[in-house]
């Protein structure tokens, strides 16, 4: 269920499925014809940026209808959609877009954010609020409502305390009493004091136009419960999916850029426990010695999904069979290469002992009994299923992981380090050294200078665009790691044992 989703995301949206979503949050790229827009750089960002841009307003609109037009789609009744904007178009998106598609009877608040910062010179009020349009797909929408804190006189005046009064059954005033304040607070109002993330914050991973933590939960908290599924189709930082995953909401996420994808992958991995939902990466290409490595039966479920399949949800009892195509058929994968004969043998015998008169009525009409998935297949199995095709009327399918999914090589990865001595307080300083190399580009580096295995990849720098760092360690066992990612999103890890005690050794 978890997801994030590389490519373009009307292309996307029109995969997935209808009225299988509860929240929708998008902060699309704003109206504001600027090339700061451009954050991460990458190829998948440029390209969306200039197909934008290839005509004033009226383009741009026309560009996030169609998008939104999809996720209204995809709502369930039940469902919201928190759309962020900026002055540059606020009026077009709710006028244009919005009232169009949800109807202005589904409109539910114009949420305003406000936050401080440096102003501009200019002969105006400065601008320090964004606009978050909230509309609901029916009447019948989910929200919970929200309290914040009462107001300070308020709490000054009653000491957190209230006066209460009542009468007795014969209509008589009864003494007030005091007693201690138990209300929630006032409801929330439609404009929020949240401050934008500082330079050296926390949450900062690098990314110019990141929304606070804080902005995302009160929208997650008000349309949503645990276990629901919220969508995020323009990622970017990844803040939505962070949060979600955080408050046990299932989640999607959506976006062009390989390096927004790739730094909210590592930002949910930061963040993981042992009680955590498992998240899958689609990316245009997968690195064939991951996919040979990976968890078998993770591997084949996933396999499975991209084929159009449905995979069996336990591994006992299934005659050896992995899963379903959408027609029905049995499909068993190999996580192998040169897959032999002996394989189509004992499938023959399962897709019979699975479903008879299905398999009877495939070979008299000619048509496949199932499906085998494997890396590729030995020159046995190929002539077993050619004899049985035209001598036994029996046809089985052999398809190759490359013919369902692209393969790529991962990047190659070198780690190195150069002593820079003792600091004033005694801690040895080192310039570690990334070198990457990969055919398609480098996108960039990631560090977790305290690596751990059994915690796995936690990163401390999520973006470093030359593969450099230069850090302080304490006397005593270190592990650093650094993860490479390139233009098509596929990695290498490299670690590297430092022993520190008056020398650096590795």
């Amino acid at each position: 269920m978890n997801k994030l989703l590389l490519g373009d995301n009307l292309e996307i949206l029109k995969t997935l499925d209808a009225e299988s979503v509860d929240l929708i949050y998008l902060d699309p790229p704003f109206f504001s014809n600027r090339n700061y827009e451009v954050i991460w750089g990458d190829a998948g960002e440029i390209r969306s940026f200039q197909d934008r841009w290839s005509g004033g307003i009226d383009h741009y609109i026309a560009w996030l209808k169609e998008r939104v037009v999809e996720m209204h789609r995809l709502l369930k009744p039940t469902g919201s959609i928190f759309l962020h904007c900026d002055w540059h178009a606020n009026a077009y998106i709710r006028v244009f877009i919005l009232d169009k598609v949800f109807g202005e009877k589904n409109f539910r608040n114009e949420i305003v954010w406000c936050y401080k910062k440096w102003a501009v010179a200019e002969k105006s009020f400065s601008k320090n609020h964004d606009n978050i349009w909230f509309y609901s797909k029916t009447a019948e929408y989910q929200y919970i409502q929200l309290f914040q804190d009462r107001a300070e006189s308020t709490l000054k005046r009653f000491g957190n305390k209230k006066i209460v009064s009542g009468f007795d059954q014969a209509g008589n005033r009864l003494p007030s009493q005091t007693l201690a304040e138990t209300s929630k607070g006032v409801k929330m109002y439609d404009w929020w004091e949240i401050p934008i993330i500082a330079p050296s914050g926390k949450e900062r991973i690098g990314y110019p136009t990141q929304k606070p933590e804080a902005l995302l939960e009160r929208i997650i908290l008000c349309a949503s419960n645990e276990g629901d599924i919220v969508l995020d189709p323009f990622l970017g930082g990844g803040t939505t999916v962070a949060v979600a995953d955080r408050l046990k909401r299932y989640w999607i996420g959506i976006d062009q850029s390989v390096q927004a994808i790739k730094v909210s992958e590592l930002r949910l991995q930061k963040q993981r426990d042992l009680f955590s939902t498992p998240f899958v990466v689609q990316l245009h290409k997968y690195d064939y010695d991951t996919l040979r490595s990976s968890n078998a039966f993770e591997f084949e479920s996933w396999i499975i999904q991209q084929y159009g399949g449905t995979a069996n949800v336990k591994q006992r009892g299934d005659f050896g069979l992995d899963g379903k195509t959408k027609e029905g058929l049995p499909i068993q994968v190999k996580r192998s290469e040169n897959v032999g004969r002996n394989v189509i043998d004992n499938f023959q015998a399962a897709c019979k002992r699975f479903d008879n008169s299905l398999f009877e009525k495939q070979i008299a009409h000619g048509l496949p009994i199932g499906v085998i998935i494997a890396f590729s297949f030995g020159k046995g199995a190929i002539q077993e299923v050619a004899r049985l095709k035209n001598q036994e009327n029996l046809v089985i399918q052999l398809v190759t992981v490359a013919d369902i999914v692209p393969l790529a090589t991962k990047p190659k990865l070198i780690l190195n380090f150069k002593d820079l001595g003792l600091d004033a307080k005694g801690l040895r300083e080192l310039e570690l050294i990334a070198e990457g190399k990969s055919e398609a580009g480098i996108e960039f580096y990631a560090w977790d200078f305290s690596y751990d295995t059994r915690d796995g990849f936690k990163a401390d720098v999520m973006i470093d665009k030359v593969g450099k760092q230069v850090e302080k360690f304490k006397a005593g066992n270190h592990q650093v790691a650094v993860k490479v990612v390139d233009n098509e999103g596929l990695e290498t890890l490299e670690v590297i044992q430092l022993k520190i005690n008056g020398v650096v050794t590795v």
